[in-house]
């Protein structure tokens, strides 16, 4: 007889998200007159770019003549991204990342789950905590994480807490950890780091021997003087992988396009982790759609920068809204500078879930419950300022007046 993973058995009976439309559905069912306010979900809500979407329709266009249609294109990205990424993201930044270490895919969340099937089992894990609920589950798919505890930690993971009393800025591990899961600016605190903080953590994967997996989905908010990318700080390219996404830069959620950068630099024991993640693309992936590409490469053009940028101008914009509107409502509120998400201390010694309950009943609004991030997200409730402007401003006012 056939047998199953077991390590799927053992996690949680489904994803955050999915709870969270689930108990949408139940409460919009329960009050169809109620209107809903979502600011849980971090997808996005403006249109893709002109550029972007110009640059599609002449791709489709090429698709329908047999000159110039195109097939199966090639795994790793086709080189007309692989080289604007390269160009644009690293080498105006004065980092000398090659377009073969640029490997494009349909978004950061499959890639920072995928990454594991290059890493051996027995590597220990270490991830912040409250922590992209992702990192967790793919690695206790893989047996990494050992087994789940009553407290909502696993029991083979090294949790680094990011809590009010550290600024949600985690310490070094305090035990061996091989594959290090980082997220800056973060979600979901919203929190960044400097590059000194970060040059400290490149400093112990070189000297410890551990891999540093950088999430930097979120850098394209950043507005202070922080790393956009790990690759910015000395000896990073021997120790660490970096992830980013099309999907909140220029509002790729339904279109898919992500990349990861793997340095040739990176080793271990002698063989390449990009000639790794090469044969694990090549095998389980076909690649991104030609047509997706086209658009992900206008975006570096001069007409899709300033565009991509006035959308982002727009998210950070209400974020600066939620993030005062809550603290002038006497909430204890985090994030919204150089992040798309606001990180709010629940009121009254209100559980996450019990927060969420109020918020919904009481205002309307639908957020994420910080300890579906964490047993340290506990206490604690993120909202997304990916909607749009006319419902920030109606949820915050929604808000002030229930609490």
């Amino acid at each position: 007889m056939f047998t199953i993973n077991e390590n799927f058995v053992k996690l949680p009976g489904s994803y955050l998200f999915s709870d969270i439309a689930k108990r949408v559905a139940a409460y919009t069912a329960a009050h169809p007159d109620q209107s809903i306010i979502r600011l849980g979900i971090g997808d996005v809500t403006r249109p893709l770019a002109p550029a972007v979407v110009e640059a599609m329709k002449q791709a489709c266009d090429e698709m329908g003549e047999a000159a110039t249609f195109r097939g199966y294109g090639p795994e790793q990205g086709y080189d007309f991204l692989r080289e604007a990424i390269a160009e644009n993201d690293y080498r105006a930044r004065g980092i000398a990342i090659s377009p073969d270490e640029v490997f494009v895919s349909d978004g950061a969340k499959s890639d920072t789950g995928n990454i594991g099937d290059i890493f051996g089992k027995d590597n220990i894990v270490a991830v912040c905590d409250p922590v992209y609920p992702v990192y967790v589950d793919t690695n206790a798919m893989a047996g990494r994480a050992g087994e789940p505890q009553s407290d909502g930690r696993w029991s083979s993971l090294v949790y680094m807490p990011c809590t009010e009393e550290n600024g949600f800025a985690p310490a070094l591990p305090d035990k061996k950890a091989d594959m290090i899961y980082l997220c800056f600016p973060n979600n979901p605190t919203g929190a960044s780091i400097t590059y000194e903080g970060l040059q400290k953590w490149v400093d112990y994967a070189l000297s410890s021997g551990s891999v540093i997996l950088y999430d930097s989905a979120y850098e394209a908010f950043i507005t202070e003087d922080i790393p956009h990318s790990i690759f910015e700080i000395e000896g990073a390219k021997k120790c660490a992988i970096e992830f980013r996404s099309f999907s909140k830069t220029a509002g790729f959620t339904g279109t898919r396009c992500g990349y990861t950068v793997v340095p040739k630099e990176l080793t271990c024991g002698g063989v390449s982790l990009g000639a790794l993640w090469n044969r694990r693309q090549t095998t389980k992936f076909n690649g991104v759609p030609y047509i997706v590409q086209r658009g992900a490469e206008a975006v570096y053009s001069a007409e899709g920068q300033k565009q991509i940028r006035e959308t982002i101008a727009y998210y950070l914009h209400n974020a600066k809204v939620i993030r005062e509107g809550l603290a002038q409502a006497g909430f204890t509120v985090y994030g919204g500078v150089n992040a798309p998400y606001i990180w709010l201390k629940t009121p009254d010694g209100l559980t996450s879930w019990e927060f969420f309950d109020e918020l919904i009943n009481r205002a309307g609004v639908v957020g994420t419950p910080g300890s579906g991030f964490g047993p340290s997200g506990e206490g604690y409730f993120r909202l997304t300022s990916f909607g749009s402007l006319e419902n920030s401003v109606a949820a915050i006012e929604r808000i002030k007046k229930a609490f």
